[in-house]
């Protein structure tokens, strides 16, 4: 079982930037697909990107395509996700997901086994 730790969030101005990171425990992180979600109050968790075992696929949310990046450090047992130009509607608890059994990177939160606790992000405008 892999555990995982999300760190990196905080207060940000709109149009300002964050990298979040996700800490995994374990020497077998390379196995795992990762992804990203986020969870606003009163609404369900949202899909935010996903990338491969191997970095060389990634998916994101429309909401977020061309802000956010996703990528993963396999030595370090860490994934990021940079997040620029952030508006208030971004702001949620972000979440890291893993799941060792999925080939492919996947959008849906029931995929994935493993989860950190999230760390909150929170922009003003």
């Amino acid at each position: 079982q892999v555990q995982l730790v999300e760190s990196g969030g905080g207060l940000v101005q709109a149009g300002g930037s964050l990298r979040l990171s996700c800490a995994a425990s374990g020497r077998t992180f390379s196995e795992y697909v990762v992804g990203w979600f986020r969870q606003a109050p009163g609404k369900a968790r949202e899909f935010v990107a996903t990338i491969s075992k191997n970095d060389d696929s990634t998916h994101y949310a429309d909401s977020v395509k061309g802000r956010f990046t996703i990528s993963r450090d396999n030595a370090k047992n860490t994934v990021y996700l940079q997040m620029n130009s952030l508006k208030p509607e971004d702001t949620a608890n972000y979440y890291c997901g893993a799941d060792r059994v999925l080939v492919y990177p996947s959008n849906w939160y029931t995929d994935y086994d493993y989860w950190g606790q999230g760390t909150q992000v929170t922009v003003s405008s």
